[in-house]
């Protein structure tokens, strides 16, 4: 996740959250940690957000999901299936959205599913859905 201020760009190094660095500074986004199997039952991933938590600079939350080493194993989202992103309430566990992958990305190894942005005071979700063949890079070079 890259946690971006005004400028649309990573407030700085520890606000990119990801397999190498499972929390924020402000402890508003934690990482469980990165399953690079798909093995096993639910969810492969989880990361808490609390935006209570979250500091006043960041404006926009991207969820970019990547598949690992896709390159050296000749992957691509194409070939997942089954891949979504959902947002619950973890108080009384209530789906409040998820958006499913569809499988036109055919070379893209990574991929943007969405964001949460903060409009007049409200945090609010966008699907994105944009995908990028030169993986995690790519979305480095855009938001660092």
């Amino acid at each position: 996740m890259f946690l971006l201020g005004e400028n649309r760009k990573i407030l700085s190094d520890p606000y990119f959250v990801f397999y190498n660095n499972l929390e924020s500074p402000d402890g508003a986004v934690k990482h469980s940690g990165d399953n690079r199997t798909g093995a096993g039952d639910g969810d492969d991933e989880t990361i808490h957000v609390d935006l209570s938590k979250i500091n006043a600079a960041v404006k926009e939350i991207c969820v970019v999901v990547t598949i690992h080493e896709a390159a050296q194993r000749k992957q691509n989202f194409g070939q997942v299936r089954n891949s979504f992103i959902r947002i619950y309430d973890e108080t009384n566990n209530v789906e409040l959205v998820k958006y499913e992958l569809g499988e036109d990305f055919s070379i893209e190894t990574a991929v943007e599913f969405g964001r949460i942005y903060k409009r007049e005071n409200q945090w609010r979700f966008e699907a994105v859905g944009i995908g990028q063949k030169g993986g995690l890079e790519d979305y480095l070079a855009k938001y660092a």
